[in-house]
């Protein structure tokens, strides 16, 4: 971490955008000192009525999931080697996090705006979920481990990647245009966040070729646990609504395990763990299981069946 942090400032010019020239959520919204306010809005929610509760569920989903940038901020502020409490206040690693954060605080922002707008959910169902969740928080199985976290990061940057550029192909088709367009421009945003972490991952495979191939292996092995893992509904219990929205998304075609196999083999290419030298035994040995993985995943895909049930959400019920 420390060899890396002399590169972080690189790290923020190639992978970062400054707020002046990135897009804001207001790009994407009606804007309410337009004397077409009113007529936009309407525009939303009529259009809004084309597309069925499993594509809402999906959506809200994301955005529940965005909103829970806190806890994910909070945890990576708390790895080995990131630290806001230098002689200069922030080092690196910590500045790194703070602007990521800053960039991904407005997808949650945007998302959330546009679904109040559109008239199909109930909102305060949804504020409560978001609100277990943050409070909840997570455990992502890495520790204070800085490899085991980027690992989870590139995961989950790609998957958030699969998850909005899908929703935005179905935006589109159902006419939903600016919808569309705006999850496709949050899809790039987790897309160029996926590739510095992988990039992270890639200079560590150079300086420290077996811990991290056994980083690696460790959380494949595992299984990546999904940030919403503790998704639940008002008076529910920790974790009992994700079974069901997982189900709902795979039904949507927004995140299937095929999506999860997918990335995996994505993985293993990006860093080339097949030509890796100078492993470990033990490491070599988590080469082999990584190297089989996906196709083992891939089998296990294949035999899932997507029950067709209709699970009844609190975020789709009217406000009473």
């Amino acid at each position: 971490m420390l060899t890396l942090e002399k590169n972080v400032g690189t790290f923020l010019k190639d992978y970062l955008i400054p707020p002046e020239k990135i897009w804001q959520p207001t790009d994407f919204l009606p804007n309410p000192q337009s004397d077409s306010f009113m007529h936009e809005v309407e525009e939303i929610r009529e259009l809004s009525k084309e597309l069925g509760n499993d594509f809402w569920i999906s959506l809200v989903g994301d955005m529940i999931t965005e909103e829970a940038l806190p806890t994910y901020e909070s945890w990576l502020l708390d790895l080995e080697g990131v630290t806001q409490h230098g002689e200069d206040g922030d080092n690196g690693w910590a500045k790194w996090v703070r602007m990521w954060t800053a960039e991904e605080n407005r997808h949650g922002d945007v998302l959330n705006k546009y679904i109040y707008l559109s008239g199909r959910v109930n909102m305060r169902e949804v504020e409560v979920t978001t609100q277990h969740l943050i409070a909840d928080g997570f455990d992502i199985g890495t520790a204070r481990d800085p490899y085991k976290n980027f690992v989870y990061t590139s995961f989950q940057e790609l998957a958030t990647y699969v998850s909005h550029n899908n929703v935005a192909k179905i935006a589109k088709k159902a006419g939903m245009k600016n919808l569309g367009k705006m999850c496709k421009i949050i899809a790039g945003d987790e897309m160029r966040h996926h590739k510095a972490y992988t990039e992270f991952i890639r200079q560590i495979f150079t300086v420290d070729p077996s811990e991290m191939m056994l980083a690696y292996f460790d959380m494949m092995k595992l299984k990546i646990t999904m940030p919403a893992m503790h998704l639940r509904e008002s008076f529910g219990g920790q974790g009992t609504l994700f079974e069901k929205f997982s189900e709902v998304a795979q039904r949507a075609g927004v995140y299937t395990s095929f999506d999860y196999v997918d990335i995996m083999r994505k993985l293993n290419a990006a860093w080339d763990i097949d030509k890796i030298s100078g492993l470990t035994a033990e490491a070599e040995k988590a080469r082999a299981y990584l190297m089989k993985l996906p196709e083992r995943m891939e089998r296990i895909a294949e035999r899932i069946v997507v029950p067709n049930t209709n699970h009844q959400f609190k975020w789709m019920n009217p406000i009473v």
